[in-house]
């Protein structure tokens, strides 16, 4: 039983570690945002960890109540799949709506009416990229670690949500982390002030790759 919890646990964190790593959009949002709004390396850590906790307790939730009700891995399969395509539409009007607001912006003139832009992007957009990652699926969990985590024990159940869940979250951090680090050192003065737009085409993109299932 022991040995069995070991290779649960080591699979829910490799696993975690896979799908996070592969999966731009549990990055790539929030280092255009957080270049975009001005974030700080604090705030931009607590939004993505925030928004990768939401992101793997959809999914648990429901893999718990399925297992509590005796549904199927198929009927659950389904219901994260409805739950990828809401997360996909919504990441895509998002980026949309502010690609949009983001050329606005950018063609007013004047360093105030940036710094203005980038304040009050900075209280809303977090808490859509919350909901986004609320909605979004955690696609593995369910069919490769739940069910069978629950035929060994509740134990094991634990154990598999907790190191998928650090996994996820410490993944996609280190991510964002390196990403921003990155991108710190291009200064380029000129596309500034298309800063949101290019946020917002980020965005666009990631939930257009969402729902390509890419």
């Amino acid at each position: 039983m022991a040995s069995d919890v070991g290779i649960l646990c080591a699979t829910a964190v490799a696993v975690g570690f896979v799908h996070t790593l592969l999966g731009p959009d549990h990055s790539v949002p929030f280092v255009a945002m957080s270049r975009a709004g001005g974030w700080s390396i604090g705030k931009t850590l607590w939004v993505t960890a925030g928004c990768g906790l939401a992101h793997v307790a959809g999914s648990v939730v429901i893999g718990l109540l399925g297992l509590m009700m005796g549904a199927v891995v198929m009927q659950l399969e389904a219901l994260e799949s409805l739950r990828g395509d809401a997360a996909g539409w919504v990441m895509i009007g998002f980026g949309l709506a502010y690609l949009t607001w983001g050329l606005m912006q950018a063609a007013r003139t004047g360093r105030q009416s940036r710094v203005e832009a980038a304040g009050v992007a900075s209280v809303w957009t977090p808490w859509i990229l919350f909901l986004v990652f609320v909605l979004g699926p955690c696609e593995p969990l369910i069919p490769l670690l739940i069910y069978p985590a629950a035929r060994a024990s509740p134990l094991a159940v634990v154990a598999v949500v907790v190191g998928f869940t650090l996994a996820t979250v410490v993944t996609m951090t280190l991510a964002v982390l390196v990403m921003r680090y990155g991108v710190s050192f291009l200064q380029l003065p000129w596309l500034e002030r298309f800063s949101h737009a290019f946020a917002g085409l980020a965005i666009l993109v990631c939930g257009l790759l969402v729902r390509l299932g890419l």
